[in-house]
């Protein structure tokens, strides 16, 4: 019995354009599957007893922006004043602080803090000093190996750069996504090519660990010439990580609204065989440099020195405390996500209650399966550490999809491990629907 994986390929064939919908895979099972009912457990979740042994992370989500970018689908605000800021940090500390009185977080602290948006970096200096000295005394971050801050470059100074690394911040990942200024505000981007250039420059020389640069292929109107452009720019800059992902237009962008209105059903972007072909070509350009590339979006320019702690320890089963407003959190195995709207979430914490509005309880199984898919788009797993974890054997498992995906050329082992091809890993997240359960697949993602 044949398996998803050749009819996804031979589908793929007659489906190159893009279309509107989610491709990143983030989590399992899907979203469509979390329930308003199980969120009604997370309260009781929290009293289990603490469990040491797992590694803890911390997201903040600071949804506030310049600018709403035309392909942006989180949950962004570009119209809050200060007032409206403060009340939000505060609802947010509120949050934390019930987490970190729970008897399920007793004694751990955070191996990893993740601060996403939004725009992190549109906060001010005293903002930042006074939200980040809040989380520590309430769960210190000493024993954190990675602190991950999401900036875009307009809304950086040399001053608040310099605050950023006071507070303890690792890695900056600044959001490029392309050179050009006038991709970027087609595209809706609120920075400029000058703004890129004066970030980076003040980020080197205050001496951040890890500077990571993020690209977009297949932007409105980019081109073969402006991709190349972009290599030829982040090569130059020499950022120690860069992280290359494939537009898509989810259903709640700027994007699709125009679709939709316009009565369009393919996306006025790049198809999937070209930005595939953008994102191996940046890969064999960074590669040619000395770069080494550690999952279908992200090169490395020091493996030995450079790591992604969050991706890593999240994708290994760490647990994951989602602060803010639609944020998601992975506790005990369980997933669940954060009221949605602004007011509805700032009503939950004023109140005193959890502000969960979706949640699923996991089985071991599908905790196995979304190990699985997660580490698979770094390229490769092993299958060692799925017997020892889950008593799972992968190559008896999961045999159909491994043979189909050697029939295609698509894998290769390695002693232990598992390796998908370079084609294979530039579109990892189509083929890791044939790995879910039969019940999960060919429905909406979200």
């Amino acid at each position: 019995m044949s398996s998803d994986i050749l009819e996804i390929l031979d589908r793929e064939k007659d489906h190159d354009d893009t279309e509107a919908g989610n491709y990143f895979v983030a989590n399992y099972p899907p979203f469509a599957y979390w329930t308003t009912e199980a969120a009604g457990g997370v309260e009781s979740l929290l009293e289990r007893p603490a469990t040491p042994e797992v590694p803890l992370g911390v997201y903040f989500h600071v949804p506030f922006c310049r600018k709403r970018c035309h392909f942006c689908y989180f949950r962004v605000y570009t119209d809050k004043n200060a007032e409206e800021i403060k009340g939000y940090l505060d609802a947010g500390m509120a949050e934390l602080e019930r987490y970190a009185n729970a008897p399920l977080f007793q004694g751990r602290k955070p191996r990893f803090v993740y601060f996403g948006g939004g725009t992190p970096s549109y906060l001010s200096v005293s903002q930042l000093q006074a939200l980040t000295g809040r989380m520590k005394e309430l769960m210190p971050w000493d024993a954190a190996e990675e602190v991950t801050f999401e900036c875009e470059p307009g809304t950086l100074t040399e001053q608040k750069l310099s605050a950023l690394r006071e507070i303890g911040v690792t890695r900056l990942s600044l959001g490029v996504e392309n050179f050009d200024s006038r991709i970027l505000e087609i595209n809706g981007r609120a920075h400029r090519t000058a703004e890129i250039h004066r970030a980076y420059g003040y980020a080197r020389s205050i001496g951040f660990p890890q500077i990571n640069i993020d690209l977009i292929a297949g932007m409105v109107e980019e081109t073969p010439e402006n991709w190349r452009e972009n290599i030829r720019k982040t090569l130059e800059l020499q950022p120690d990580s860069v992280t290359i992902y494939q537009m898509e237009v989810p259903y709640n962008t700027g994007i699709y609204r125009e679709m939709k209105a316009a009565g369009k059903l393919t996306a006025p972007v790049a198809s999937w065989q070209t930005k595939r072909g953008w994102v191996d070509e940046a890969f064999a350009a960074l590669e040619a440099d000395g770069y080494t590339v550690t999952s279908g979006y992200t090169a490395v320019r020091d493996p030995a020195r450079t790591r992604f702690v969050y991706r890593d320890q999240l994708w290994a089963g760490a647990d994951l405390i989602g602060l803010g407003v639609a944020s998601f959190s992975h506790v005990a195995g369980t997933h669940f996500q954060n009221l949605p709207e602004f007011s509805q979430y700032l009503e939950a914490i004023r109140a005193g209650r959890l502000p969960a509005s979706r949640a699923h309880i996991t089985t071991a199984e599908e905790r196995m399966i979304r190990e699985l898919i997660l580490q698979l788009k770094l390229g490769r797993v092993s299958c060692s550490y799925f017997a020892d974890k889950f008593g799972v054997d992968l190559r008896a498992r999961f045999g159909q999809q491994w043979s189909d995906l050697k029939t295609r050329g698509l894998l290769g082992e390695d002693g232990d491990r598992l390796q998908l091809t370079r084609e294979a890993l530039l579109k990892v997240d189509t083929l890791l629907h044939a790995f879910f359960l039969p019940q999960h697949r060919g429905t909406r993602y979200t």
